[in-house]
């Protein structure tokens, strides 16, 4: 089974540490990370993760600028995006789908949740165990 590089970006590090450890520990996936999305950016020229998890609340540049960024760079608008996000409205999640994305995953983080949530949205059906 091939092992999955994921692209966690996120401006609070101690969430970003643990959605890191979750991939890693739990799923054994690779992870990279970016505490902002000039960083994220950064990262994409030379790295294509299989997925990136993306903060919608970021100083500086926002999730959604990078999002929007990502999708208009040829070499990276076919990365999946999850977005995560306290911000869980009927109208964001709208908003959200309409541009595309991937999937919503609510803060806060649930670490117990958080692979088979993954794995769900992105189709990685190897990844998910039924209990």
């Amino acid at each position: 089974m091939k092992g999955k590089q994921i692209l966690v970006v996120d401006d609070e590090e101690h969430l970003r540490e643990l959605v890191r450890m979750c991939l890693e520990d739990l799923a054994g996936w690779e992870t990279l990370g970016a505490a902002s999305g000039e960083q994220c950016l950064q990262i994409l020229e030379t790295e294509r993760p299989d997925a990136i998890l993306l903060d919608v609340s970021m100083p500086g540049m926002d999730g959604i600028t990078v999002y929007e960024r990502i999708q208009s760079n040829s070499s990276t608008g076919s990365i999946p995006v999850i977005l995560l996000t306290a911000r869980v409205l009927p109208s964001d999640r709208a908003k959200f789908a309409q541009m595309g994305v991937y999937g919503v995953i609510s803060k806060p983080i649930q670490p117990q949740t958080l692979i088979t949530e993954v794995a769900e949205i992105l189709g990685w059906d190897e990844f998910i165990t039924s209990e």
